[in-house]
């Protein structure tokens, strides 16, 4: 059945290979718009921000009698709140003057409304709108170094940055300044920062994203010989690290003065219109004629460092704001033309993701779904027993367990998170998938044997035999609790993918995954498990290579464009030379993954119970060869598919999508460029790469609470009662999986990489160190072992929470901490004699050495 399967799959590839060459389509409207009720007064130059979850719009200017009829601008100090749902602006508020054309961020506790002006001067002042029992209230907040108008601001964490502006209405040059408020320390004022690298400019365009502060755009002020001030337009940008300072980036396409703009999504910034100054020195002569402004949407997406075409807006509106409200993004009023103001109130939402499949995608994926159905069909009416539906009767080939190792450490976290950190970033990452491949011989011949030798079920059997019961519960729990937040997080990472290619919704796919899984898994046991993950992996590697023909195929030059284009922009970077731990040295990648990598591969039941499953101790030493050498060849490949990918929406940025996230990328291409069919076939892959974690972690849990828990304390129970109680748990299990990844899809997670790193680091280290201090010591015993876990654990909580150790090498400090204080505690505290024959590495049963001389 599993060659039949693999068979089909090959023919889905030669189907693709024919069909490489694929349309690049351009997307249309990147949001739909609708209007909002229209302000009460037309303005523009008003502070705009949220509060308490209603709209607030204050202060601005007007032209009561219109401009080229001789009539002038007038400022205002009314506030206007809309409230969600609400079909009319309330006022009634005012600020304590006439205030228009300064800057105003969302903070979390109000709005942050920085400088203006009126008709005669320019003020320094900064306050807070605070709207609390819908009620507006105003405090102040340290004034700025100067008075300044025309400015621009954006809030980056706590902290406020400000660029740009006039220090008066009749200003012949603009200010050259650069200041930052941090929130938490405001008593201390505004820090004046280093100047980026360019002219003094007025009404830039200012955004944060992605961890950094954007300066875009903005016009020079130039004094003639004539004493009439003159705007020279400006389409340069630049960037602005806190740790790093500034750099340029891409030059915007045009011009884009005084536009509302705003971070969207992880990567994007969109601007909307701006007055790109072609008709500057044609406003008296066109007057009421005047076109406006642009309406084009520009997304500049901050890691191709590109900008595109993204559709339009409604009306082209200046000297407003874009603020993010409701699950959209409003433009309140505004110049609409010069001289002109506009009352109307717009909100863009993204639209809901379609449906990409076609019937072939869909065949391709059901056959793929239904195969898995049927092999667990298959496989139950093998599962007699325990040993059976836990072990497989040890009658799994090598081969087979290796590739079920490979698909369960590596499955949905390398199919689309790390080309997506690959895509994002460089190949630094690598060094810790190489690290796999190094610690194969440790894992064979210093922990394979007391698995293997001791007939075990589970890896804490050992540590009872080693230690005492205790010790037994305290790891198979914390094994445990390590699975139940681990299948949640591998359960909903393809499941967003799936809902951007399919349409579909996420919870949807969520409790499809799931439940699929949990059926195979029940019927077949482990033995299921394990021929799945075979069909999985070669799926999901089938599916990564079949896409990096694709991109090659699509961009100018092929792979040789996609090695010079990364080599230029240093995605292939990979080592960083620095002794700071903090950052992800070289030093830091290898020593932490290499400890990371130590605990799935010597303390997860998950993967030592493919060690199990092999006929003998010499078959299971060559399961974890040929995991460790997968790990070199995959990892080339997915962090190659990244960079292939950042290559490709480099030279075609229109068609990224804002709202998908980054983790997303690859889903993302498959919905726009794999031929019909193709796609089905590489989402099955994403079925794949999520089913061959979650339903090891099923069995595995499973069999850790019958084997250390429930057989533990009831010998008496018959081996056919405990076939049942395993059946029952893993459905269970798949509920409680299930359930736990509807929750994490509703959780703000950048990364799940990092998450699924960090939760590995926290909850395990303490397990693979008592491991060691079971096999390399003899002096160590169980209490000692239990200070030993207890103590990393609250140590790698205190680490992650009060220090800025990188969090790569959290795994290593949970290892070394709980195998010192564990061997320290075991030398102070006193405990009885046992017997540790076959039981640690000096007195390993079947390959003793009595030259090995005394042991610690």
């Amino acid at each position: 059945m599993v060659r039949r399967a693999l068979l089909a799959m090959c023919c889905w590839l030669a189907t693709a290979s024919a069909a490489l060459c694929v349309e690049v389509e351009r997307p249309k409207q990147i949001l739909q718009w609708e209007r909002l009720p229209d302000l009460p007064q037309a303005i523009s130059g008003q502070f705009v921000g949220v509060g308490e979850g209603a709209l607030i719009v204050a202060g601005g200017a007007h032209f009561p009698v219109p401009l080229f009829e001789g009539g002038e601008k007038v400022w205002v100090d009314t506030i206007f709140v809309l409230e969600p749902g609400a079909d009319a602006w309330a006022s009634g508020s005012s600020l304590d003057r006439p205030l228009a054309y300064g800057a105003s961020v969302t903070a979390d506790d109000g709005i942050i409304c920085i400088g203006g002006c009126d008709a005669e001067r320019c003020y320094a002042q900064v306050f807070r709108l605070r709207r609390v029992n819908a009620e507006i209230q105003r405090t102040p907040l340290p004034d700025l170094p100067t008075p300044c108008a025309m400015t621009s601001a954006a809030i980056l964490g706590d902290s406020v940055y400000v660029a740009g502006g006039q220090d008066s209405p009749a200003a012949t040059g603009a200010l050259s300044n650069f200041w930052r408020l941090d929130l938490n320390k405001a008593e201390l004022g505004w820090e004046e920062l280093d100047l980026w690298p360019g002219p003094a400019r007025i009404l830039p365009v200012a955004a944060a994203q992605d961890g950094a502060f954007y300066l875009i755009s903005g016009a020079e002020l130039l004094a003639g010989p004539d004493g009439k001030v003159k705007r020279r337009y400006l389409t340069d940008a630049y960037r602005f690290r806190p740790k790093t300072g500034w750099e340029k980036v891409a030059d915007v396409p045009r011009a884009i003065v005084a536009a509302p703009a705003v971070g969207y999504g992880e990567s994007h910034i969109l601007v909307f219109g701006g007055d790109d100054g072609e008709n500057a020195d044609r406003v008296w002569e066109l007057k009421d004629e005047h076109p406006g402004f642009s309406r084009d949407i520009l997304a500049y997406h901050t890691i191709t460092d590109t900008w595109s075409p993204m559709g339009t807006v409604p009306a082209g509106l200046v000297t407003t704001a874009a603020v993010q409200w409701q699950d959209g993004i409003v433009i309140p009023g505004g110049e609409d033309r010069p001289g002109h103001r506009s009352a109307s109130v717009h909100k863009g939402r993204a639209p809901e993701a379609k449906a990409h499949f076609g019937s072939l995608d869909y065949a391709a994926l059901g056959v793929y779904l239904a195969a898995l159905v049927m092999m667990g069909v298959y496989f139950a009416r093998r599962e007699k027993s325990t040993a059976d539906f836990f072990l497989a009767g040890r009658r799994i080939p090598w081969w087979a367990a290796g590739l079920s190792i490979f698909g369960t450490q590596l499955s949905a976290i390398t199919f689309m998170a790390i080309p997506a950190k690959a895509y994002a970033t460089d190949w630094v990452y690598i060094l810790g998938n190489m690290c796999i491949f190094l610690i194969a011989p440790l894992v064979i011949f210093c922990y394979l044997p007391f698995f293997r030798r001791l007939n075990v079920t589970t890896a804490y059997e050992y540590l009872e035999k080693r230690f005492n019961l205790a010790v037994r519960l305290f790891s198979s729990a914390a094994f445990i609790l390590y699975q139940l937040s681990r299948m949640g997080i591998v359960i909903c990472l393809p499941a967003i993918a799936l809902s951007t290619v399919t349409g579909f919704d996420v919870y949807v796919c969520i409790l499809l995954m799931g439940i699929l899984a949990t059926v195979y898994t029940v019927l077949g046991g482990i033995e299921a498990v394990i021929w799945t993950d075979v069909l999985q992996v070669g799926v999901l590697i089938g599916g990564a290579l079949l896409s990096v023909l694709i991109i090659a195929a699509n961009v100018d030059g092929g792979f040789a464009a996609i090695i010079s284009t990364g080599m230029a922009e240093a995605k292939f970077h990979t080592f960083n030379w620095t002794w700071d731990i903090t950052m992800m040295a070289v030093w830091v990648v290898v020593v932490g993954n290499l400890f990371s990598n130590l605990l799935p591969y010597t303390a997860d039941q998950t993967v030592i119970q493919r060690y199990l499953t092999t006929k003998d101790e010499k078959q299971a030493a060559k399961s974890i060869w040929t995991n460790g050498i997968l790990a070199i060849p995959t990892a080339l490949i997915f962090f190659g598919l990244g960079t292939a990918l950042f290559v490709f929406y480099k030279g075609h940025a229109g068609l990224l999508n804002p709202a998908v996230k980054t983790d997303a990328i690859f889903p993302l291409f498959i919905a726009q460029q794999l031929p019909a069919g193709v796609s089905g076939l590489v989402i099955a892959g994403l079925f794949a790469a999520s089913m061959s974690s979650l339903d090891s972690s099923m069995n595995s849990i499973a069999t850790a609470m019958v084997s250390d828990f429930y057989r533990r304390f009831w010998p008496q129970a018959s081996d056919h009662y405990c076939l049942n109680l395993a059946r029952w748990l893993t459905a269970i299990l798949g509920v409680v999986g299930t359930s736990a990844g509807l929750v994490i899809a509703r959780m703000e997670i950048v990364s799940l990489w990092d998450l699924f790193i960090k939760v590995l680091g926290l909850i395990f280290s303490p397990v693979a160190g008592i491991l060691a201090l079971g096999i390399f010591t003899r002096r160590a015993h169980g209490v000692g072992a239990l200070i030993g876990g207890v103590t990393s654990a609250v140590l790698l909580y205190l680490v992650q929470q009060y220090t800025s150790i990188h969090f790569f090498l959290w795994g290593a400090v949970g290892v070394v901490s709980c195998f010192v204080v564990g061997y320290l505690a075991s030398l102070l505290i006193p405990a009885p004699e046992r017997s540790l024959e076959g039981l640690t590495v000096y007195a390993m049963s079947e390959r003793t050495d009595s030259n090995v001389g005394d042991a610690p």
